[in-house]
């Protein structure tokens, strides 16, 4: 009596959340295909530009809304898209349709995921097209599932696609991933329930990592997204090179939600990485529930719980305090001026080159500079396609224009890299000139 009573009140929840807890929409997929027949039929860009906007985005949902503010879309991207890669779309059109059939798996996906987390607060689906640059993402608590991508198959065409980022898309393509669209509604579900990351890499790649294996957990299956199982297979030499660009800002999307080309030929290694560190958590956990909620419910911006987490799943090879000190005696740096001594108050006015000396060899191709605190004013004039590296990149001058009774002042950047990736120390540059 008492297992059945139990079971039923298991059974209602559970039949209560689905019921209540979430709406799945899918008008978004049919608006597009409306839409993209009529552009395709015509080469009048004014004609395709108001298809698009009276047939698929003034209709849309919130969801469409709401991709298209996360990706930044613009009505441009689509029709670049639209005409860009016919057969593409083609071959995908038939599994976007299959939307409203599958909203019940989802359902389904969602009820399992709050056996291992009860907490589990309702969040709305929307299936929507986007312009190829997500599978699905979240924001203001609802799931955006980018159906383009997240509902193709090993027959979606990628030919037409750029060669840099064609075989990465084929991989993904070939994983199936419609056959796994619950698992990954799953995923971004569990994204609405987190607190969201700080910007940076080592953040976002523990949120989604963590929001991978709780997904894996809740399904009961592995995962299928290419990276884990490269990753599980080369994690010695991919660590390796995460713990060099870990502190990196600018590495992003080399790691995260992007065609960035790297070493390995696998996107979004990332996930493994933060994935692999959520395993290793749970596994040494005792309380493995527990676990699950902690997490879920991770807060980013606390470095102790972080810096605590980061230890417990013993995944780098040193603490972040060794591997922080190990990248900042690892940049580069600017040792010096040719031409003048830096803050010196006497420099020539009719100097016309500022040839900047690195500690050693530069990739001879990334640059970057910017203002100073004295802002714009204070820049010196100069003409940044008439720069040159120095043949052993240790040098890297740019030509100027002085005036006389002047302070300046230019910032060398960390856009700057050497052979390894490693980024420059930013470097102010700061003089007076003469009479």
């Amino acid at each position: 009596m008492k297992n059945s009573i139990l079971t039923s009140i298991t059974a209602y929840f559970l039949f209560s959340f689905s019921a209540n807890a979430q709406k799945v929409f899918t008008s978004d997929v049919n608006n597009f295909w409306k839409a993209y027949d009529k552009i395709v039929q015509t080469n009048d860009t004014v004609l395709q530009y108001k298809y698009l906007n009276d047939d698929y985005l003034s209709k849309g949902t919130e969801g469409l809304k709401l991709i298209r503010e996360a990706r930044n879309y613009t009505d441009k991207d689509y029709i670049n898209a639209i005409n860009s890669y016919p057969k593409f779309w083609n071959s995908v059109r038939k599994n976007t349709l299959k939307s409203k059939k599958l909203s019940k798996k989802l359902n389904s996906g969602i009820e399992k995921l709050q056996l291992i987390y009860p907490e589990l607060k309702p969040a709305n689906i929307y299936f929507t097209i986007g312009a190829l640059r997500t599978n699905g993402t979240i924001k203001n608590g609802n799931v955006l599932i980018g159906s383009e991508f997240a509902m193709a198959d090993k027959n979606t065409v990628t030919d037409e696609f750029a060669e840099d980022v064609r075989s990465a898309r084929r991989l993904f393509f070939d994983s199936e991933p419609i056959k796994h669209l619950v698992l990954m509604n799953v995923h971004e579900f569990v994204h609405t329930q987190q607190k969201l990351p700080l910007n940076n890499l080592l953040s976002n790649v523990i949120y989604e990592g963590i929001a991978e294996f709780v997904s894996v957990k809740a399904m009961n299956v592995p995962s299928v997204a290419p990276a884990i199982e490269y990753g599980k297979q080369n994690n010695e030499k991919i660590r390796a090179r995460f713990e060099q660009e870990m502190f990196t800002l600018n590495n992003l999307y080399k790691w995260l939600w992007g065609d960035s080309p790297n070493e390995f030929g696998v996107r979004d290694l990332g996930y493994y990485i933060g994935y692999q560190m959520a395993e290793n958590y749970y596994n040494q956990a005792e309380n493995k529930q527990n676990a699950i909620k902690e997490l879920i419910e991770l807060d980013y911006v606390n470095e102790a719980i972080i810096e605590d987490y980061v230890t417990k799943s013993n995944y780098f090879s040193k603490s972040l305090e060794e591997l922080q000190k190990d990248y900042e005696n690892s940049r580069p740096t600017v040792i010096g001026i040719k031409q003048f001594n830096n803050y010196s108050k006497n420099v020539d006015p009719k100097t016309k080159e500022i040839t900047i000396l690195f500690s050693e060899p530069l990739n001879g191709f990334n640059t970057g500079t910017d203002y100073g605190e004295l802002g714009e004013a204070a820049f010196p004039k100069n003409t940044i396609k008439k720069s040159q590296w120095s043949a052993d990149n240790k040098s890297w001058t740019i030509e100027v224009e002085l005036k006389p009774n002047r302070k300046y002042q230019l910032i060398i950047t960390s856009n700057f890299r050497n052979t390894t990736n490693y980024p420059l120390k930013n470097y102010l540059i700061e003089f007076e000139t003469s009479n």
